[in-house]
Parts: structure tokens; C-alpha cells; sequence
């Protein structure tokens, strides 16, 4: 009896430990102002923890039929499969270079501020001055049509980073409609005037994966992927939301 209540108090310990560590990313990640709601996910996770801490001290987990606790735990380890496989699907594409010399790359939008880019984006387009700097005659597409929360459309922020930092304007092509991945690339291929033209897309590393599954289901097959950085204390909420993003897309397809 003892030996159960000491497991009992570092179950509990360890769910109400995690909960609040939970939280407080939630407040962080809600404080980055990333321009989406999905902080809010990190308080869902934090609730989730506190109820199967308190499912465990009060014996609510015993009390359920065998055949539900079956079920839950078959429910669980195949949710945890999935998360493992997508995530590792994820990480596949983060180190994607592309190959030097092509003839379009599409820099993918993200949220902008009245005087700059988010640090997201920031980080896309450093990577797209990079790449245009060493390759003079790629065309470069900036795709981002203007949010609820944006003073301007994202292309027309993206644009004027890119011409601040040495890219002739007559480089930079501006696609301002997109409200999404799936847009941003179907809407920049329409801007393309060259025939069998080479691409790149330059995104975040963590989604460079998803936009060329995107990429090909829209008939870019040969479509590379240019992996930016990202912001490193984010990562663990950036990689988490794809993995939803992922699981909509597959339901929408």
C-alpha cells in the first residue's frame, strides 16, 4: 500500500510538473506574437496532464472497464506512431539545399509587421538573399497575400526586405492573394512566364516537408526545397503544429 501511494505522488508529480512546464511555453510562444492562435494548444496539453495526474491519484484509470482501458491505450500508441512517423517525415526535410541555378525561387509568406518581418520570415528571406546573391539569374517570387492581424500584404513587406538588402526589384516578383501554402504555390506557378522552368521553394525548416508534398500534389514534381533556419525556441511548438497541419491537409486532400 505504501509502495502504491509513493507511485501514486510521482505520477501526480510528474503530470502537475509537466502541465505547468505546459504553460509556460503556452505564455511564451503566446508572447512571441507568432500571429496564429495555437499557443493555446500548449494550455490543452497542460489540462490533458492535470487530468491524468488526477485520474491516477484518484483511481478514476482502475475504476474503468478493462475493455475501455484496452481501447485507450490501443487509441494512445497509435496516436504516438503517427506523431513519431510524421515528425520524423518532418525532420527529412529540414536540411534541403537546393541546387544551385534555378531558374525561380518562391519564398513562402509568413506574418509582417508595420516595420518588419516576423523573425520567421525574417529568417526565410535571409535565406532567399543568400541564394539570389550567388545565383544572379534566378527570379525570385514572394508569396503572401495580407492577413487580418498585418498592415499590408506579406509579399509587399517580403518585397521591400529583399530590395533593402541589395536585390534589384527587377528580380522580384510579387504574388499578394495567397492565404496558404496550397495558394502560395498555385499562385506563383501562375506567374512564371518561362516553360519547364526549375523551382525552389524556400521555407522554415520544419516546413519545408509539407510545402513539397503540396509542391507535387500540384504537379511540381521536380520542385526543390530550400530549407531556411528558424527561431530555435519555437521549434518544439512549430514542429507540433505541423504535424495537425499535416493530419488537415491529409483530411482535405
Amino acid at each position: 500500500m505504501k509502495g502504491a501511494n509513493m507511485g501514486k505522488r510521482v505520477a501526480l508529480g510528474i503530470c502537475m510538473v509537466a502541465a505547468l512546464a505546459s504553460t509556460a511555453y503556452g505564455a511564451h510562444v503566446w508572447a512571441a506574437h507568432s500571429g496564429t492562435s495555437f499557443w493555446m494548444m500548449w494550455i490543452v496539453i497542460a489540462c490533458l496532464f492535470m487530468v491524468a495526474g488526477l485520474a491516477v491519484w484518484f483511481g478514476w484509470w482502475k475504476a474503468l472497464p478493462k475493455v475501455v482501458r484496452r481501447v485507450c491505450a490501443v487509441v494512445l500508441c497509435t496516436g504516438l506512431i503517427c506523431f513519431g512517423a510524421v515528425e520524423g517525415w518532418v525532420i527529412s526535410g529540414m536540411r534541403a539545399a537546393g541546387e544551385p541555378g534555378l531558374d525561380y525561387v518562391i519564398v513562402l509568406g509568413a506574418q509582417v509587421h508595420k516595420t518588419r518581418p516576423s523573425l520567421v520570415l525574417q529568417y526565410r528571406l535571409d535565406k532567399a538573399i543568400d541564394y539570389l546573391e550567388s545565383n544572379p539569374n534566378t527570379i525570385c517570387i514572394v508569396s503572401g497575400g495580407k492577413g487580418a492581424n498585418e498592415p499590408f500584404p506579406e509579399a509587399q513587406g517580403m518585397a521591400e526586405y529583399l530590395e533593402r538588402h541589395g536585390i534589384a526589384a527587377s528580380r522580384i516578383i510579387r504574388e499578394s492573394k495567397s492565404e496558404d501554402t496550397r495558394q502560395n504555390i498555385a499562385n506563383s506557378r501562375r506567374l512564371m512566364t518561362k516553360r519547364n522552368a526549375s523551382i525552389g521553394i524556400i521555407t522554415s525548416d520544419f516546413h519545408v516537408a509539407r510545402a513539397m508534398q503540396i509542391a507535387r500534389d500540384q504537379g511540381l514534381a521536380n520542385a526543390q526545397g530550400i530549407a531556411s533556419g528558424s527561431p530555435g525556441d519555437m521549434l518544439v511548438n512549430n514542429m507540433l503544429r505541423e504535424f495537425f497541419a499535416e493530419l488537415k491537409y491529409l483530411v482535405k486532400r
